[in-house]
C-alpha cells in the first residue's frame, strides 16, 4: 500500500490495495501484515480487517483473488500456504515469480493442478501505450525486423525482467543471445550486458548504474521510424519517416513526435482491470505463470 498512500488517488494508483479498492468488479477483503503499524494505517485508509497471518486471514476469508506481495524467496512459501487453505480463482504473484526456474514451474503446476490462475504482475503489458505498440508491431505499421536499446538497472532478473518480459510481449521469443564484456555483479542478481535476438528484432540490454539512478528506457528502430519508450515508460513517443527538408531524396525522422497515451501512473488499475477482463472469459494482455517462466528460463539461460 505504500506506493501511493499519501498521492492523489484520482492520479496516482501504484499499489494493489488501492487498485482494487477502488475498482467497481472488486471488493478488497483483507490484508496481511505482520507490522503493527502498518496495520493501523491500513484499516484506517482501507476501513477492511488486516491480520497479522496468513491462516487466521484466511480462516476468515475465502478469496476470489489472493495478491502474493512479498520478497521473491517467499514466493512459493506463500503461495503454497494460500492454496493449502482455500481455492482462489486466480493468484497475481509479484514479479519475478522465482529467481529458479524448477520452483517456478512446481508453482505453474500445482496452481494448475488445482484448476487456480496464475498470473505476474509485469504490470507494463496492462498499459495501454504498451498494448498500442504491440498493435503497431502486429499490423506491421512498424515494420520488422526491429533493433533497439534497452537500459535497465537494479539486477538482470529483478528489474531487468520487466523490459525483457515487455520485449517478449512486442517480438515474441527469443532466439539466440551473446554477452558483451564483463558481467557487473550486485548483490545475487548479475546485471549483463547482452544482445538478444527475438523473433522480430534485435536488443541490446545495457545495465545502468541504480546506486547513481533508476533507468529503464527502450529505444526501437524500425524502416517505419522510431518508438521512444522513456521515464520506465510513463512517456512514449513515436517518430515517422518523412522526405528530407534540405537532401533530395533522403529520408529522416519526423521532426515532430507523436505521443503514444501512456497510464503508468495507474499502472495497477490497469493490472486489476486486465485481470477483470481475464476473469471474465475476455481477452486479457496479463503475464500468465506459464509466460513468466518462459522469461525466466531464457534469462537463466543468458546468466549460465
Amino acid at each position: 500500500m505504500g506506493y501511493d498512500l499519501h498521492l492523489d488517488s484520482s492520479l496516482y494508483i501504484y499499489s494493489h490495495a488501492r487498485a482494487f479498492s477502488l475498482h467497481p468488479d472488486f471488493d478488497l477483503l483483507a490484508a496481511v501484515e505482520p507490522d503493527e503499524q502498518k496495520q493501523k494505517v491500513f484499516i484506517q485508509t482501507y476501513k477492511s480487517p488486516v491480520y497479522s497471518d496468513l491462516d487466521t486471514a484466511l480462516s476468515q476469508h475465502q478469496p476470489d483473488v489472493v495478491v502474493i506481495a512479498v520478497s521473491t524467496q517467499l514466493h512459493a512459501e506463500i503461495l503454497y500456504a494460500v492454496l493449502n487453505k482455500c481455492k482462489p480463482k486466480a493468484i497475481l504473484c509479484e514479479k519475478p515469480l522465482s529467481y529458479d526456474s524448477d520452483n517456478a514451474r512446481t508453482m505453474i503446476e500445482i496452481c494448475q493442478t488445482k484448476r487456480v490462475d496464475l498470473y505476474v504482475n509485469y504490470m507494463r503489458r496492462s498499459d495501454p501505450g504498451v498494448i498500442n505498440i504491440r498493435k503497431l508491431i502486429d499490423s506491421k505499421d512498424f515494420q520488422s525486423p526491429i533493433k533497439g536499446v534497452a537500459w535497465y538497472s537494479k539486477g538482470f532478473i529483478h528489474n531487468g525482467s520487466h523490459l525483457f518480459n515487455l520485449l517478449e510481449y512486442w517480438l515474441g521469443a527469443m532466439k539466440s543471445f551473446n554477452l558483451l564484456g564483463e558481467v557487473c555483479l550486485q548483490d545475487e542478481d548479475p546485471e549483463p550486458d547482452v544482445r538478444v535476438e527475438f523473433e522480430k528484432g534485435t536488443i541490446v540490454f545495457l545495465a545502468a548504474w541504480e546506486k547513481a539512478f533508476s533507468h529503464y528506457e527502450i529505444e526501437l528502430l524500425s524502416m517505419s521510424g522510431r518508438i521512444r519508450y522513456e521515464q520506465g515508460g510513463a512517456l512514449i513517443q513515436w517518430q515517422s519517416v518523412q522526405d528530407d527538408s534540405v537532401f533530395k531524396g533522403c529520408k529522416v525522422l519526423a521532426s515532430q513526435s507523436k505521443e503514444i497515451s501512456s497510464e503508468m501512473s495507474r499502472s495497477q488499475w490497469n493490472v486489476v482491470h486486465q485481470l477483470n477482463k481475464a476473469m471474465e472469459g475476455e481477452e486479457s494482455h496479463l503475464c500468465t505463470g506459464s509466460e513468466a517462466l518462459v522469461t525466466l528460463e531464457y534469462m537463466n539461460l543468458i546468466l549460465k
